[in-house]
């Protein structure tokens, strides 16, 4: 399992989004799935799934978030490892715009020579893009902060927050708005790339006038191994005391993180329905979640 795992909030989707997904990805398949009883969101479907060897987790828990381009996902198609990279993009392309919606039309742009964003018909954003063979080798699947409204030019800070918080980290590269780009302000990062917990991500600071911002849709769960590493975790993200619930937290950016158990993810599989019910129950109560308490209700004691 990835240490960092982004998670998806469906209104009733989550299930058909990730059949969806796994069958336009290659090297996708669908992990596990349950459904989860008597939350304050009735009962809901959780799905756990790899993309091309990104680990991701939906949910459907009702329709209190709506996906936006704030949170993307870099899908890499690099000609040095595929040699039918350029047929490839447009093949991903046309599936996932069926229903879906443009936000940069696909073709040539100063800084690739294919790249389009699209919205799927989930409203989730991707950018597909045809990699510089002769540049650093990427994941195929990269997730992208875009700091707009009144967290527009603090990416880099952003950034190095992130860096000072996770072990395995690494700044990689850096565009930075020239003069002559208003609104955005000349310094403030166009693309930047960075590692956290050996994982890649990106971000971007845009200053135009966006109507969306940071939202639950799309948080990051980060897999614990010890009650003291959630407590780290939980100390230094944690920046909004009534974002704190069942393990969520929202840091200063008003990015959602999930902090929880490493084995949390086998706690709610197999055909035990009594146990997946108790360790629900447990940790629906819990604000920072307790690792101690979570195995005695997985064990029923």
């Amino acid at each position: 399992m990835k240490k960092i795992t982004p998670h998806l909030w469906f209104d009733k989707e989550a299930t058909d989004a990730a059949n969806f997904y796994t069958s336009v990805f290659p090297d996708s398949k669908i992990t596990n799935s349950t459904t989860l009883h008597d939350t304050p969101s009735g009962d809901t479907d959780l799905v756990s799934f790899e993309l091309a060897g990104q680990s991701f987790m939906a949910i459907s828990a009702g329709p209190l978030f709506k996906f936006n381009p704030s949170v993307s996902f870099f899908v890499n198609f690099d000609p040095s490892r595929d040699k039918n990279a350029r047929e490839n993009i447009d093949v991903l392309w046309d599936n996932l715009s069926q229903g879906g919606m443009a936000l940069m039309p696909i073709q040539q742009y100063p800084f690739s020579e294919r790249y389009g964003w699209v919205q799927d018909k989930y409203g989730l954003s991707w950018q597909l893009i045809l990699s510089n063979p002769e540049g650093e080798e990427r994941p195929v699947i990269v997730p992208s902060l875009l700091f707009v409204g009144a967290v527009a030019g603090r990416a880099e800070e952003a950034i190095n927050f992130y860096l000072s918080i996770f072990n395995d980290s690494k700044t990689g590269s850096i565009q930075r708005y020239s003069a002559g780009q208003e609104p955005d302000k000349e310094g403030t990062v166009m693309f930047a790339d960075f590692m956290l917990l050996g994982q890649w991500f990106a971000a971007m600071d845009s200053a135009h006038k966006h109507e969306f911002a940071f939202n639950e849709a799309i948080s990051f769960i980060v897999n614990c191994d010890t009650q003291d590493e959630i407590n780290d975790y939980w100390e230094k993200l944690s920046a909004v005391p009534e974002a704190e619930q069942c393990g969520w937290l929202k840091d200063k950016y008003g990015f959602s993180w999930q902090v929880v158990p490493s084995d949390m993810d086998e706690m709610l599989r197999g055909d035990d329905r009594e146990r997946i019910d108790r360790v629900t129950q447990a940790f629906l109560v819990m604000k920072k979640l307790d690792i101690a308490k979570l195995q005695e209700a997985y064990a029923g004691k």
